[in-house]
């Protein structure tokens, strides 16, 4: 349906969306996973707000839906955001969705939440489908704490950039599993370069094609996946999930000698400053331990 033609709530569901904008989960694969909540909801609103309008014309049509869609990406939110928060305000109900999963995850939507937000505007969600949120649970990696980094730079220089700034984090004392989405033409770089900023010998899985039914989770060391996905093809939407850094620890006779061989030359500030980077410790605590000796001397 064309976003000029006038709205039409599926008599299925009359009414049953919340006022103002609602974000709707979608399915990540198997159409089967959308709720009859969401599917309430969608059926309810005077507009779906949707990445592909074909992509959600068809989700829309296979449930017998028939509502105005409206394109909402990267390329035009920031034009849309003040006619949309006009129709909110004018009371209209909408809808936000993507192409699949949770809206606003590595998805356009963020510059209109935080629009509406700002002017007040009701917002809720219906919640669903979260391919990240999945790949983690199915991995085998330790659930809490986790981060998710979405997509890593496409070229070389900053992604390797993008690992580095991860492995220094782990070292001033990150401990979280990292959940990562990658195309699947750039999986084995992308494995690689991760092996080598990170560790070849870092757990790690591997999810493509969720909820599908060539659905498939591969589980190993980066330095393994890396091998295994330079030679086999992957398809689909893929995540890789990367368990927590293991465990540094610098004795403390090699801590004490290092720093009072910085001492020699150096202010104190500056030769905790340069232990802590060698190290990898945090600075507050290469700092006290610093103090400390020079207090001996």
């Amino acid at each position: 349906m064309a976003s000029g033609d006038p709205p039409q709530r599926s008599a299925a569901h009359p009414n049953e969306a919340p006022a103002g904008l609602s974000l709707v989960a979608t399915p990540i694969g198997n159409l089967g996973d959308l709720s009859p909540r969401a599917l309430a909801v969608l059926g309810g609103v005077d507009a779906v707000l949707c990445e592909d309008t074909r992509v959600t014309g068809q989700l829309l049509a296979r449930h017998g839906m028939s509502v105005p869609l409206l394109p909402l990406h990267d390329h035009n939110e920031a034009e849309m955001v003040p006619r949309l928060l006009d129709r909110l305000r004018a009371g209209e109900r909408l809808a936000l969705v993507s192409d699949a999963g949770t809206p606003l995850v590595s998805d356009p939507g963020y510059r209109l939440v935080r629009a509406a937000i700002e002017a007040g505007l009701p917002i809720t969600a219906i919640p669903g489908p979260n391919a990240a949120v999945m790949a983690l649970t199915l991995s085998g990696l330790p659930p809490n704490p986790f981060l998710f980094q979405g997509f890593l730079p496409p070229k070389a220089g900053p992604r390797a950039a993008a690992i580095g700034r991860l492995r220094a984090a782990e070292r001033a004392g990150l401990s979280a599993t990292i959940v990562f989405f990658e195309a699947p033409h750039r999986l084995a770089e992308t494995l690689a370069a991760l092996a080598e900023g990170l560790g070849p010998d870092r757990p790690a899985a591997v999810a493509r094609e969720l909820t599908k039914r060539f659905e498939e989770v591969r589980r190993g060391s980066l330095a393994a996946l890396a091998a295994h996905y330079a030679t086999a093809e992957a398809r689909g939407e893929i995540c890789i999930v990367v368990g927590p850094a293991p465990e540094e620890t610098t004795a403390e006779a090699d801590l004490d000698s290092q720093l009072r061989a910085a001492l020699q030359g150096a202010s104190l500030r500056d030769a905790a400053a340069m232990v802590a980077t060698a190290t990898g410790l945090p600075r507050k605590q290469v700092y006290a331990r610093a103090l400390e000796l020079s207090r001996e001397s």
